[in-house]
């Protein structure tokens, strides 16, 4: 079975992009409320981390998965993760902060719901708007030798 990263976050926040991203795919954007295994990655639907009735669905998930990517906001930093959420997982948790180029007074409070949410340092600063940072988040994923003969 091939291990994939589980991408969770709330809507609008850019996961979609970045899982399209870390699949290294270019095609058209897909909403969907079902859980998609593309490549690289488990994609869940923000309904799974808005609704607390089905966290359970999130935890189950990632027991197929080898990291579990939780995704903030930086324009939108809305308090989706409740306290000590990672630890409801037996995989590493990795924090992501998207849309960086946004909002640049909400650094901290995303940094700080991670900490709440029980997701330990390094936090990953991204931007997919210009790419800022999706190198080295792809590098710790994935290894730096995979990711240098795509770039």
């Amino acid at each position: 079975m091939k291990k994939r990263i589980m991408v969770v976050g709330p809507g609008q926040s850019g996961k979609s992009t970045l899982i399209d991203v870390l699949n290294d795919c270019a095609g058209p954007l897909r909403k969907t409320q079902d859980v998609i295994y593309g490549q690289r990655t488990i994609d869940t639907p923000s309904s799974y981390i808005e609704n607390p009735f089905m966290y359970k669905y999130l935890i189950a998930i990632a027991q197929t998965a080898s990291h579990v990517l939780l995704l903030v906001d930086q324009s939108r930093p809305v308090e989706v993760y409740p306290p000590g959420f990672a630890k409801s997982f037996n995989r590493p948790v990795i924090g992501v902060i998207n849309k960086i180029d946004l909002a640049p007074e909400n650094a901290r409070l995303c940094m700080q719901q991670l900490k709440r949410a029980g997701v330990l340092e390094p936090y990953f600063r991204i931007s997919l708007k210009d790419h800022e940072g999706v190198k080295a988040l792809k590098d710790y994923l994935f290894g730096k030798q995979e990711t240098s003969e795509k770039s």
